[in-house]
C-alpha cells in the first residue's frame, strides 16, 4: 500500500496515478476545510466536488442532510456523495431513461462499496451514539471530527475510484 500523508491523515493511493493522487488529496483537504469551517458532512462532500456554478445551490441543498438527516440515519457523507452522482450523471429530462438507469446503478454501486468499507451507511452506527441524544453528543464530541472526516474521506475516494469528479 502506498500512502500520501497530509496534516489530516494518510490516504491509500495505490489505485491512482500521480496526478489523480494529487487531485484526491486536494479534494479531501478542501472537504475537510469545509467541515472544519462549519459545514456538515454532506455539504463538505458535495461542496468539495461541485463546480463553482453549482456550489452555492449544492451547499444549500445538502444543509439538511448532516447527522444522518439530523436523526442518525444515512450518513451525510453518503448522501452528499449521492448528490454528486446526481450532479454528474443525473436525469434532468423526463424521458432520459438512460441517465435515470445510470444514476441508479452508480448510486447502488457507491452505497454497496461504502457499506463494505465502513461496515454501515448509518451515521449513528459510525459515530457510536444517537445524534438526537444531547448528552451523548457532548460526551463523544471529541471523537466526532475524526469519525466524520473518515466518512468524508471514504466517500470522496470511492467517488474518485468510480470516475466521478
Amino acid at each position: 500500500m502506498q500512502e500520501i500523508s497530509t496534516e489530516r491523515g494518510n490516504y491509500d493511493v495505490t489505485r491512482f496515478e500521480r496526478k489523480e493522487r494529487e487531485s484526491i488529496v486536494s479534494t479531501i483537504d478542501l472537504a475537510f476545510g469545509l467541515f472544519g469551517g462549519g459545514f456538515n458532512c454532506a455539504q463538505s462532500v458535495v461542496g468539495a466536488l461541485a463546480d463553482k456554478e453549482e456550489a452555492k445551490l449544492a451547499l444549500r441543498l445538502a444543509s439538511g442532510f448532516g447527522g444522518g438527516m439530523r436523526c442518525g440515519e444515512v450518513c451525510g457523507a453518503v448522501t452528499g456523495a449521492v448528490m454528486v452522482i446526481g450532479l454528474r450523471e443525473g436525469q434532468c429530462v423526463a424521458n432520459d431513461l438512460e441517465a435515470k438507469r445510470r444514476t441508479a446503478q452508480l448510486t447502488s454501486e457507491f452505497m454497496e462499496t461504502y457499506a463494505k468499507r465502513k461496515g454501515t451507511l448509518l451515521c449513528r452506527d459510525l459515530l457510536g451514539y444517537d445524534v438526537r441524544d444531547i448528552e451523548a453528543r457532548e460526551k463523544y464530541a471529541a471523537d466526532k471530527r475524526e469519525v466524520c472526516e473518515g466518512a468524508i474521506r471514504t466517500a470522496i475516494v470511492i467517488l474518485k475510484e468510480m470516475g466521478i469528479e
